[in-house]
């Protein structure tokens, strides 16, 4: 016995846009390291230290990487966007 489908199945083909994602919000494409640090004053810039604790968002100092800004958290890791790229860092999450 053999099953007869009335339409054919799509498997890996998509025909809706599924960019919004969870809630129906679109999610705004990441900024440049220079957008997100460019005007910014060197005081608006915390020194990093692996004993300090970083919220997505905030502008910290590196001694090697130099200015950087926070684009994600997990944990006690973070994730921080700087001129030479993205780098995971520890801090007192």
């Amino acid at each position: 016995m053999s099953i007869k489908r009335s339409k054919p199945r799509n498997f890996g083909s998509r025909d809706h846009d599924d960019s919004a994602g969870f809630g129906g919000k679109k999610e705004e494409a990441p900024k440049t390291w220079a957008e997100q640090t460019g005007g910014k004053e060197d005081a608006a810039f915390a020194p990093y230290a692996m004993t300090a604790r970083f919220a997505k968002g905030a502008l910290i100092l590196h001694p090697k990487f130099g200015k950087g800004v926070v684009i994600g958290v997990e944990g006690a890791k973070v994730e921080v966007l700087f001129e030479d790229g993205q780098k995971k860092l520890g801090h007192a999450g």
